[in-house]
């Protein structure tokens, strides 16, 4: 299968795509088919940038408290739950993850 040759916009760029779809339907200077048109746009790119973020914190990394200060952990599967279960993993939490594997 042949690789596309676009190039995947950025949370950035999408969001700017975005913005231009909201000002040129909310300016009411286009047509009913083109304003359903752009905002089916508006849905793809707010699908695509609601996926961006999920990804992103995915990646957030859990700041713990140590004698030389702050250090940062990766997200380990237990705290990825405990954020989504909205309960705050503790500091030692990614430890305790490593000693149950």
């Amino acid at each position: 299968m042949p690789k596309s040759t676009e190039k995947t916009p950025t949370f950035e760029e999408s969001m700017a795509s975005l913005e231009k779809i909201v000002q040129a339907v909310e300016s009411g200077q286009i047509g009913l088919e083109e304003s359903l048109a752009r905002y089916e746009q508006g849905m793809q790119l707010i699908k695509r940038c609601r996926q961006m973020l999920d990804n992103a914190e995915k990646r957030i990394e859990v700041l713990s408290q140590e004698e030389d200060g702050l250090t940062a952990k990766p997200l380990d599967s237990e705290a990825l739950r405990l954020a989504a279960a909205g309960t705050a993993p503790s500091a030692d939490a990614p430890e305790q993850a490593a000693r149950e594997e």
